[in-house]
């Protein structure tokens, strides 16, 4: 494919800024996950696996990835990359960052949860479901979005219409007055010589 086809194919599906940046996360949260996962398996095999180490502290990647995610975080704040023309670009990247940031932090969540280094053991494997839990997520706003947007909005519809029919009913049927209630005296306490 040649890459204007590429991009003419790009803008076309992206036309919506919002579900280009749900993309652009969720591709490059996987890309970082899987990147990060194989450069610590690569590094972990060495006799002097590569770790970085700042004033005797053994800085883990969960940390890089909490300043990205501070970052952009900020940058939303003040609405940098919510906008059309060049901030459309800045959007791209905060989304990218985005992605990357969340990747390296989901992917020691056992780390931060247990306070300890369980990356390769068992208890370890929570940050791999946690890792999956939140792709998915970030996914689905991407592939389903457009559905799960309609379908609320039926719902929310539906609900409307009976909530509006069941008070329409109630204000046109005035309440029935109570019957009379019978209350049957039995004959041990009822006066000599009184018929039922």
């Amino acid at each position: 494919m040649r890459p204007s086809r590429f991009a003419a194919l790009y803008r076309r599906h992206f036309r919506d800024p919002r579900r280009e940046r749900l993309f652009i996360a969720s591709l490059c949260f996987f890309v970082t996950f899987g990147a990060t996962r194989l450069l610590v398996h690569g590094f972990r095999s060495h006799e002097q696996p590569i770790q970085l180490w700042i004033g005797g502290i053994h800085v883990h990647h969960y940390v890089w990835g909490i300043a990205l995610l501070l970052a952009v975080g900020y940058l939303w704040l003040i609405q940098v990359g919510t906008g059309a023309g060049e901030e459309r670009r800045l959007g791209t990247l905060t989304a990218a960052l985005y992605g990357a940031g969340a990747a390296l932090t989901l992917d020691e969540f056992a780390l931060w949860l247990h306070l300890e280094d369980v990356y390769w053991e068992q208890t370890g494997r929570l940050s791999v479901d946690v890792v999956l839990m939140f792709g998915a997520l970030v996914s689905a706003g991407l592939w389903g979005g457009a559905f799960l947007r309609a379908a609320l909005r039926q719902g929310a519809r539906v609900l409307r219409l009976r909530s509006r029919a069941v008070i329409e009913s109630l204000a046109q049927e005035p309440p029935a007055a109570p019957a009379p209630a019978e209350v049957a005296i039995p004959a041990a306490e009822r006066a000599p010589g009184t018929a039922d």
